[in-house]
């Protein structure tokens, strides 16, 4: 299928083509402790700053996916959040790594790390998902699907994530049709303070990062670098070379308290990373490269005695990506995409009383896109550029009629430069009798993705194309015995229509008009049209128990992910590359002398491999150890054994996924 083939794929160790030596241990940690030292000093060039959106209420977890704080009793929808302390437990590499073990969550990759990631919520499309760090949301125009790619989302400086599931789209637009990925970076807490941590293990991986910060009346800021490296393993299962990958990466936040209500918040996130990747048929000596970085700048401002929050804004991410083949003899560069996309944002929000609060807001998105696949020629090539513009208007009223009652409701008009207009509504109500001990909720919501521009302007592109609409709801409760169980249950059904797919032409007979490239009289083997519809539909159990120094956690989710389109072959038939069972359980025991020790499991079912085959891909189990020890006031040492059974799995067919792995390390925090 045609796509920014491998555009999401990034790029080798060390920037050599596949094949290269592998590096010394002794090279690795001298080489990667000055590049560290390189971020840090980039970070502090390009400071960009924190957020003000955190908040603690009388000790109830606050949720911010929302775009203002709201208390978890009070909201409608399902979400979970992870903080520091289970980030740090559960000790992911990559964000996706503790992702997939939250409930309604799958995940396919095409290799190990650094390889094509697609994440799916609750069945949607991988490109149907919202990706926000410190504010700022991220995208890629030039991808096929124009969302955010997973691939380089490390676990960096972040402290918290949150991972908000259903149509979102009143506050946050389009490609909200699955959830939000809501993740935050480490705020600071003292006058000068700083954290690193350190981890190597199989595979020649190697991972270092730290930041430093500090807290004062009139600034709170932070800086931080990151740098991970391995050389990997064969991304095609039939392969016999190791695919590498290197990452580094750096962030910045700062608030500046301008004047009592008055401060100016900046922000900044910056990756670059590299990749070798296989040919369909097996190794190749074929990378690419992809550079990521954002930027914002935001005032905040209260007027009416507090009553009233604003916030201007305006943010810019760009992605640049581009694949090499050193054994082509002419032009080594084989695909080459820019996307950019520039936010203008007004947000505000009024406490009319405590009992009343609206939240309403303005943006304009500016998306940008060129790219290009240069032949194996000298001739020069045109990068084309593309462009959508989108304006919207929202509002949300969140009413607390009753004690412990919350309600919620609101809408958002879109007018994009392609398609034309789209609205989408939302309400919900939560409810706690006990004081947050036990929650009921309730929650109808709204959804749409605009077209990507790939899909609009590639060579495969329709200009005409439309949004795909989705319409969802979900009933959900959760109970907490004291302190020793939790358990909560969440049943949703989302449609889906207007879906965007591939379509093929004709092999023989005389093409219709669609089936050539725009202004063209070549041909095509097919192109993207509006022609699928989808149900999804499911339940999510979460429990978790304390007793003493043990503790247990798991949680289990039924996805009925169904293809309701027209065509008969596969009306009915689950979504690929959506398992219709999906579980995780950890237990262990966590002694007050700092010892905590885990084994983790991690069931996948079984799936279908694409949408047009029925080729499936078996369920696996996957077992983990996991083991940290808090040795001092600021150094904690960990390690883990991953796939402990060395299971091989595939989560996309022919490719490989890593077997068993175990890495060691330490952290510190000053």
């Amino acid at each position: 299928m045609p796509a920014s083939r491998d555009s999401s794929r990034t790029l080798p160790c060390d920037g050599r083509p596949a094949g290269s030596t592998p590096f010394a241990r002794r090279d690795f940690i001298l080489r990667h402790t000055r590049t560290l030292a390189t971020l840090l000093a980039f970070s502090a060039l390009h400071a960009a700053p924190a957020r003000a959106e955190e908040d603690a209420a009388d000790g109830n977890i606050i949720v911010t996916a929302f775009r203002t704080p709201v208390a978890q009793e009070q909201n409608a929808s399902s979400v979970t959040v992870l903080d520091e302390a289970a980030i740090i437990q559960a000790q992911p590499i990559a964000v996706t790594d503790i992702l997939l073990r939250t409930p309604g969550v799958s995940l396919s990759r095409n290799g190990g790390y650094g390889t094509a990631t697609s994440l799916r919520v609750r069945g949607a499309d991988a490109g149907q998902t919202v990706m926000v760090i410190d504010g700022m949301r991220l995208a890629d125009p030039s991808a096929t699907s124009g969302g955010y790619g997973f691939t380089n989302l490390f676990l960096d400086d972040i402290d918290r994530i949150e991972i908000l599931r259903g149509p979102q789209s009143i506050l946050w637009g389009s490609d909200a049709i699955g959830g939000v990925v809501n993740v935050t970076t480490r705020r600071p807490q003292k006058a000068l303070e700083g954290s690193a941590a350190f981890e190597t293990g199989t595979h020649e991986t190697v991972s270092a990062r730290a930041g430093v910060g500090g807290t004062s009346e009139a600034i709170d800021w932070r800086l931080a670098g990151s740098t991970f490296t391995t050389n990997g393993i064969s991304a095609r299962a039939n392969g016999t070379e190791d695919d590498g990958y290197s990452r580094q990466a750096a962030s910045g936040t700062a608030t500046i308290r301008l004047a009592p209500g008055v401060a100016l918040d900046l922000r900044g996130y910056w990756s670059d990373a590299s990749n070798d990747f296989d040919a369909f048929n097996g190794d190749s000596a074929a990378f690419g490269t992809t550079q990521e970085w954002s930027g914002y700048a935001g005032l905040n401002f209260a007027l009416f005695d507090g009553k009233l929050s604003n916030r201007v804004a305006v943010l810019q991410t760009e992605t640049d990506r581009r694949n090499y083949d050193p054994a082509r003899s002419i032009r080594q560069l084989t695909f080459d995409a820019h996307g950019r996309v520039r936010r203008w944002e007004y947000q505000g929000t009024y406490h009319a009383a405590d009992q009343l609060a609206v939240v309403f807001g303005a943006e304009r998105e500016e998306q940008r896109m060129t790219t290009a696949s240069p032949g194996n020629n000298t001739t020069p090539y045109a990068l084309v550029p593309q462009k959508a513009d989108t304006n919207s208007v929202y509002g949300q009223v969140r009413f607390m009629p009753l004690t412990g009652l919350t309600l919620n409701a609101g809408g958002r008009y879109d007018h994009q430069s392609r398609f034309g207009g789209d609205t989408v509504f939302s309400a919900g109500a939560a409810f706690t009798p006990n004081e947050g001990a036990t929650i009921l909720r309730a929650s109808y919501d709204e959804g749409y993705k605009a077209p990507s521009l790939y899909q609009l302007f590639s060579d495969y592109g329709v200009a005409d194309l439309g949004p795909e609409k989705a319409k969802g709801w979900e009933i959900a409760a959760e109970h907490s015995f004291g302190n020793i169980f939790h358990a909560s249950a969440a049943w949703f059904q989302r449609d889906t229509d207007n879906l965007i797919d591939f379509a093929y032409c004709p092999t023989s007979g005389a093409q219709p008009d669609v089936c050539f490239i725009p202004g063209t009289t070549v041909t095509r083997f097919g192109y993207y049209a509006n022609v699928k519809e989808s149900r999804a539909r499911g339940l999510e159990l979460t429990g978790s128990a304390r007793w003493r120094v043990l503790f247990l956690d798991g949680n289990y989710s039924w996805i009925k992910a169904e293809d309701r389109s027209d065509d008969a072959a596969f009306q009915g038939r689950q979504l690929a590359r959506v398992p219709r069972h999906l579980a995780n359980v950890e237990g262990g025991i966590d002694l007050p002398s700092g010892l905590r020790a885990s084994v983790a499991a991690r069931y996948s079912g079984r799936s279908f491999n694409s949408a047009s085959s029925t080729e499936v891909l078996e369920d696996y189990w996957l077992v983990d150890l996991r083991a940290q020890w808090h040795v001092a006031e600021a150094l904690t040492l960990q390690a883990r054994v991953e796939n402990v059974g060395d299971k091989d799995y595939q989560t996309v067919s022919g490719y490989s996924s890593l077997g068993r792995t175990v890495y060691v390390g330490l952290r510190s925090r000053f």
